[in-house]
């Protein structure tokens, strides 16, 4: 069975290590993360795209609404940007953070300042900088920050805030008390902090001397935009998806990077030998004809991300609902037999799926709010070890995330930062069919709506019209002449008319059309 799957998956090719793999076409670039040889990571940028999230504008007060405290701001879009009035006033740091005091003092105090105060601080027509921490999504603008912050290969740098911090995903006591001297030692200007990125884990003070360097002539070049160039501008835009590969995912666990673009493949290694030049023998290029996602079996485990059901290797499968409001996943024990003590083919079940939930939120980038209906487990002590799995599986998420235990009907609520839209929301338009519904109406239900239609229309029109033609869809034409004769003939003989019906196959299903049959001139109820 497990064969089986791995099969279906494209995994029959045993592998190892953590391998980068991008490639590079002219419309679309993509990069996949591949551990084991199983597609843990993925992230796409199309030239008509324009990744917004982490850009930082020089804007202006367009609206303020202090009933629902909050401004619009003109960032240079169709809609204007929403900020919150406690995102106006730069936030402390977030719960991942460690707060460290760098001089072994409280920081600077600074004049208080609540939401209240904010429509005095920002006037309407007034300018301000601001960072957008989540694109627009469906058919809403883009939501923004003054809480700037700059990320950089080991640091993040933030401007308005004070405090310095470690990443909390760095356990080890010991990197810790390191990682602090190194932060003491640091020369950073009056008024703003730092936060040491989990990759910063084992560097040399040197990398951080250097990133911290590259990340203040950043900031120097935004404070000049805001001076100099008039609102909207932007000031600052995201790296490319090149650059990003090179600043989030290459790491030092990644034993090798394949790239299908000579220009991409050396930009990358120039990149690279800023940082490490040891690390730039890991860049290769690809040369060979087939394509290099299908080479590495990475296609055919893109394309399963966009499948409702998902199978696990035991034989159970997960369905993945993604609705405006939340996403709903379901797990099912499927053809996992298992063994005869059935609790133990649930737990299994069930961590397998805890597994797969947290690997498929990152490859679908799908957030906000999720319940994950579970097999029931009476064992509060499995239900406690589903919980831990999936908590210690969603480590590995940049996105922040907040998981609870499962409940007393055996859901488990979570949420998921939601920074952009979804994979599915970005690849994919909804059914001009059947309009995002996923269902059509039957042939009986539309029998039904017809056969209404008839006796309303020959009330209306039937002392004019004595003859009718009826358009329709041929699955609907079957039905009406293998179970609804009867019918239409008791219709024809109560309004003295006569009836006639035409198959048009491109005719919508819920579609159908009444016609006076001598003029063509179409009847509405």
């Amino acid at each position: 069975m497990i064969e089986s799957v791995k099969r279906f998956l494209g995994l029959s090719k045993k592998k190892s290590g953590i391998t980068l793999i991008m490639s590079c076409e002219k419309l679309e670039k993509r990069v996949a993360l591949l551990e084991g040889g199983v597609l843990e990571e993925y992230t796409s940028e199309r030239e008509t795209d324009r990744n917004i999230v982490g850009a930082i504008f020089k804007g202006k007060v367009r609206n303020i609404e202090p009933g629902i405290k909050a401004m619009f701001v003109d960032i240079g879009f169709e809609k204007n940007a929403f900020l919150q009035f406690w995102d106006a006033i730069p936030a402390a740091l977030d719960n991942e953070i460690e707060t460290v005091v760098r001089s072994g003092k409280e920081p600077a105090n600074r004049k208080k300042i609540s939401a209240k105060d904010v429509p005095s601080i920002y006037p309407i027509g007034s300018e301000i900088m601001v960072q957008v921490k989540k694109g627009p999504i469906s058919n809403k603008g883009p939501r923004i920050t003054t809480d700037i912050s700059l990320p950089g290969r080991y640091l993040v740098l933030m401007p308005f805030n004070e405090q310095c911090g470690i990443s909390r995903k760095i356990e080890d006591p010991r990197e810790r008390e390191r990682l602090r001297r190194i932060l003491y030692k640091l020369h950073l200007p009056e008024g703003m902090g730092i936060i040491i990125r989990t990759v910063g884990q084992g560097q040399r003070e040197r990398f951080f001397v250097r990133d911290l360097s590259l990340l203040l002539d950043q900031w120097k070049a935004i404070q000049e935009g805001m001076k100099t160039q008039p609102a909207p501008f932007m000031l600052s835009a995201e790296p490319d998806l090149i650059e990003r590969t090179v600043r989030d995912f290459l790491t030092d666990s990644v034993d090798a990077v394949h790239v299908d673009d000579m220009k991409a493949c050396e930009r990358m290694q120039t990149l690279i030998s800023h940082v490490s030049k040891r690390a730039r023998s890991k860049v290769h290029y690809y040369s060979s004809a087939q394509p290099i996602f299908e080479s590495f079996g990475v296609q055919k485990q893109i394309e399963n991300a966009f499948l409702r059901q998902v199978w696990l290797p035991c034989g159970g499968y997960i369905v993945i609902d993604e609705t405006e409001a939340m996403i709903a996943i379901d797990v099912n024990t499927g053809r996992n037999k298992g063994t005869k003590d059935m609790e133990k083919t649930i737990l299994q079940t069930n961590l397998e799926a805890a597994d797969e939930i947290a690997r498929q939120l990152r490859l679908r980038n799908i957030g906000g709010i999720i319940v994950a209906d579970f097999i029931d487990m009476k064992n509060r002590k499995d239900q406690h070890t589903v919980y831990q799995r999936l908590r210690e599986r969603l480590k590995r998420d940049k996105a922040r995330t907040h998981v609870l235990p499962i409940s007393p009907l055996g859901l488990m609520e979570m949420t998921r930062q939601r920074a952009q839209e979804s994979l599915a929301s970005t690849h994919y338009l909804s059914c001009p069919y059947c309009h995002g519904r996923g269902c059509i109406k039957s042939p009986t239900t539309m029998s039904v709506e017809l056969q209404r239609a008839l006796h309303s229309i020959m009330r209306k029109h039937g002392e004019a019209v004595h003859e009718f033609k009826v358009i329709v869809h041929p699955d609907l034409l079957n039905r009406l002449r293998t179970a609804d004769e009867e019918l239409l003939l008791d219709i024809e003989r109560r309004y003295a008319a006569r009836l006639s019906f035409r198959p048009d196959p491109t005719f919508h299903h819920e579609k159908f059309s009444v016609l006076n049959a001598l003029t063509n001139e179409e009847l509405k109820p």
